[in-house]
């Protein structure tokens, strides 16, 4: 079996923990309707980062909320490139697949479509 990469990233009005948590629960929600197939059971880990103006939660606590309790989780912070997109979370899902590459469905919301607007999924 293959470990693919499933890239995703969100935006938050305001530095809260109900916001981190709604947006990041938006997220991973989104990831799994749009990847067909992706069960936590063969979630390998996610990686959460967040940029120097996300504080108030770690995103890695919506991923248990919603039921991701043995999936092994880190958050970090994002480098601060002067410039770069503000209260934004991304994640980088490892998921155990025989999908090819071209099949596996990144996801952008919010503000963050600015970031890949060539990995936007089609609706």
């Amino acid at each position: 079996m293959t470990i693919r990469g499933i890239r995703g990233a969100t935006t938050i009005e305001s530095d809260t923990k109900d916001n981190i948590l709604s947006a990041t629960k938006e997220l991973l929600d989104a990831i799994l309707a749009a990847n067909l197939g992706l069960q936590t059971d063969d979630i390998a880990s996610a990686i959460f980062t967040v940029t120097d103006d996300v504080v108030s939660a770690y995103p890695a606590l919506a991923a248990r909320q919603i039921g991701w309790t043995q999936v092994p989780m880190m958050c970090a912070r994002e480098i601060p490139i002067e410039g770069s997109l503000p209260l934004c979370i991304r994640v980088l899902i490892h998921w155990n697949t025989e999908k090819p590459q071209s099949e596996i469905k990144h996801i952008y919301l919010r503000e963050a479509v600015r970031l890949r607007p060539d990995w936007i999924a089609a609706p």
